[in-house]
């Protein structure tokens, strides 16, 4: 799915009323009497609704929402429960707000005038705001009477509050640095595409959890409308697992090199190893510590174990990288001078051969910034945000790291999988992926070891490095999703995970 800039949301709009055609109002209708069903579907028409609207085409909204709801509780011969706030903080008013205000002289919907701050309803636990009083086309901070509103709205007790289109303070890009005022949704409706606001950690509690509604925007126009950001879509991905033939055998499915672990630490490397025997790689070999071989060896039967001659971390050199297909380095090698000297070593050796780099090395190569420029084309990169910061600096707001993501991909020609709730994926010619798999169950430590095996797992089998870090990364979440269904969230563990990534790939084919 295409993720679009607030102006180029204006322009869908605007392509699909000249070319379905179809007037303005009736495009609000279809859009909000669908976001209306929604809300009904999952809270029904018995509820208190309490409905903020401004003048503008988010108020129509509104609007069109309460009209929507009133006729279900008639239908239903349920007393009227549904109520219109509006936020007068100016005379002017977009035809199709106008023209949907007179609209509910036809219904049951009382309307309330808010023209100061003393006009605000008392609300209980039991109401469902419904925040339509600013749209996307909010160009500045919000202030005066709306900004008192707001903060009500917020403070009030209430059951929910579902925000429409996005929620009213928020922008659709960059956030301002100055303290804003933003509703705080628990669920929020927008129509057609998220807005890139939505995927940034700072805006959590803004948000809540977003719902797509489709709403008809012109086809042509969503197939021609130019953008750098996207969702993970799994019917997309699905087409990009390689079908095994009968007569394959190991060799044809790749034999990476993990460098991970080493005493204190070997559990990292042993989930990287078993997740990526689970991801389908035909061979395994683990370089490890000779203290660590036993743990290797017990804990994962399939891997092969290369014995390190220091006894408790990786030395500074392996010898022959030919039968190697990937290599991954970075889970638990610790940040003293021979895995550093590794690490170096294989960047100059394995120029060639395809890279997952994470934890230990990433931090590693924050401290010698230098070595960047050493990177492998299309090297893999999965740094939770503080190693990001640490080998691309510090950046005052999540719209700004994310341009600073981008550059890095640009300048280094890698891969980042900057780690998260949607992680994000940047690639060198400047497209950005968002993952849209995972729970917080999984914010525990090992889940990124986990990833770094599954995504070494598929470059070893011959995917390419965009699509290994796209189908690692969301087969990782997925499995996830599926744990958490059976574990639940907070008992969930990384090795949980693994034993989940067989039924992710099932359910992913089935996409």
């Amino acid at each position: 799915m295409k993720i679009l800039t607030t102006e180029q949301v204006k322009q869908a709009d605007k392509y699909t009323i000249e070319h379905e055609p179809i007037s303005s109002i009736d495009l609000m209708e279809r859009a909000a009497s669908r976001a209306a069903k929604w809300i009904l579907d999952e809270f029904g028409a018995d509820n208190d609704y309490a409905i903020f609207v401004g003048p503008g085409n988010n108020g129509g909204d509104g609007l069109v929402i309460a009209r929507h709801i009133d006729k279900a509780q008639r239908n239903q011969s349920l007393t009227n429960r549904v109520t219109v706030y509006f936020v007068k903080f100016s005379d002017k008013m977009s035809p199709d707000f106008k023209t949907n205000l007179d609209r509910l002289n036809n219904t049951n919907v009382s309307v309330h005038y808010i023209t100061q701050a003393d006009d605000f309803p008392q609300l209980s636990e039991n109401h469902i705001v419904i925040d339509a009083i600013f749209g996307s086309g909010l160009n500045r901070p919000v202030k005066g009477l709306a900004a008192e509103v707001i903060e009500k709205i917020n403070q009030s007790p209430k059951y929910a509050v579902i925000a429409i289109d996005i929620p009213s303070g928020l922008f659709g890009e960059e956030n301002h640095k100055e303290p804003q005022v933003i509703v705080k949704a628990h669920i929020t409706l927008t129509f057609e595409f998220p807005f890139l606001s939505f995927f940034f950690p700072e805006n959590e509690d803004y948000v809540g959890e977003f719902v797509v509604i489709p709403i008809g925007i012109h086809p042509e126009f969503i197939e021609k409308v130019q953008t750098n950001y996207f969702t993970i879509e799994p019917d997309e991905l699905a087409e990009k697992i390689k079908p095994r033939k009968k007569f394959a055998h190991k060799g044809h499915f790749g034999h990476g090199l993990l460098v991970a672990g080493k005493y204190g630490t070997m559990g990292a490397a042993v989930l990287a190893a078993r997740a990526a025997h689970r991801t389908g790689i035909g061979l395994l070999t683990a370089h490890v510590p000779q203290k660590c071989v036993d743990v290797m060896q017990i804990s994962s039967p399939e891997t092969i174990v290369q014995v390190d001659e220091l006894n408790d971390s990786v030395s500074a050199y392996i010898d022959n990288l030919d039968k190697f297909n990937a290599i991954g380095i970075g889970p638990g090698i610790g940040l003293i001078q021979e895995p550093a000297l590794l690490l170096r070593d294989l960047l100059h050796k394995a120029k060639d051969k395809p890279f997952v780099i994470d934890a230990d090395a990433i931090t590693i190569l924050g401290q010698h910034k230098d070595w960047l420029n050493e990177l492998p084309a299309n090297a893999i990169l999965t740094p939770h945000p503080k190693e990001f910061e640490r080998i691309a600096g510090q950046t005052p707001n999540d719209y700004q790291r994310l341009q600073r993501q981008i550059e890095f991909s640009k300048k280094y020609n890698v891969i980042v999988v900057l780690k998260g709730a949607y992680t994000s994926i940047s690639l060198p010619d400047g497209r950005v992926f968002f993952n849209v798999t995972g729970n917080p169950g999984m914010a525990t430590g090992g889940s990124g070891d986990v990833l770094t095996g599954m995504i070494l797992s598929l470059l070893a089998q011959g995917y390419q490095p965009a699509d290994a870090a796209k189908l690692g990364v969301y087969l990782h979440g997925l499995a996830g999703d599926l744990a958490a269904m059976e574990i639940g969230e907070i008992s969930l563990l990384p090795g949980d995970i693994i034993e989940y990534i067989p039924l992710a790939y099932e359910e992913l084919l089935e996409s």
